[in-house]
C-alpha cells in the first residue's frame, strides 16, 4: 500500500551521549536559532574540529539544516527530531532511577561487605583448589 512520502518518518540512527546526539539535542532545543560550528563547540565544550566534521555529516545525513553563511539549524520538517530531546531526557531520568544504575545511587555498605566476603572466600577455595593440584 503506498504512503504519503512526508508523512513517512525518516530514520534516526543517534545513540545519546554521541557527539552527533548531543549537537542534535542542542539545535532542536533551539529551533529558532542558528549556530556556527563554533559556537556549538563553545556550548558544548568539543572540539571545533569535531564540531565541524559531526555538523557537516548530520548535515549530509538530513538531520539539520545548514544556511549558506555557514549557520546549522534543527530542520522544521523533522517532526521526529524535534521530538528527540526530549526522548532522550526521558531516557537519561530513567537510566539515573534504575536500580541498576551503579552510578547513581551509593553502594550498601553492608552489601559491599558480604559481596567482599564471598569474594575473598571464593578466592581463597580456588587458591586452595590450585595449590592441591599443584602438590599432588
Amino acid at each position: 500500500m503506498p504512503i504519503h512520502r512526508q508523512s513517512h518518518p525518516e530514520e534516526v540512527d543517534l545513540k545519546p551521549g554521541t557527539t552527533k546526539s548531543r549537537i542534535v539535542v542542542f539545535l532542536y532545543q533551539h529551533l529558532d536559532l542558528a549556530y556556527t560550528p563554533g559556537e556549538i563547540a563553545t556550548e558544548l565544550e568539543i572540539p571545533p574540529g569535531t564540531a565541524t566534521t559531526t555538523l557537516r555529516r548530520l548535515h549530509d545525513e538530513g538531520y539539520v539544516g545548514r544556511i549558506e553563511d555557514g549557520y546549522y539549524h534543527g530542520r522544521d520538517d523533522r517532526e521526529d527530531l524535534r521530538r528527540y530531546p526530549a526522548s532522550v531526557a526521558e531516557t537519561e531520568a530513567m537510566t539515573e532511577r534504575h536500580p541498576d544504575n551503579k552510578t547513581s545511587r551509593t553502594p550498601d555498605p553492608d552489601r559491599v561487605a558480604d559481596t567482599e566476603s564471598v569474594e575473598n572466600a571464593t578466592l581463597e577455595s580456588e587458591i586452595e583448589e590450585l595449590e592441591d593440584e599443584l602438590d599432588g
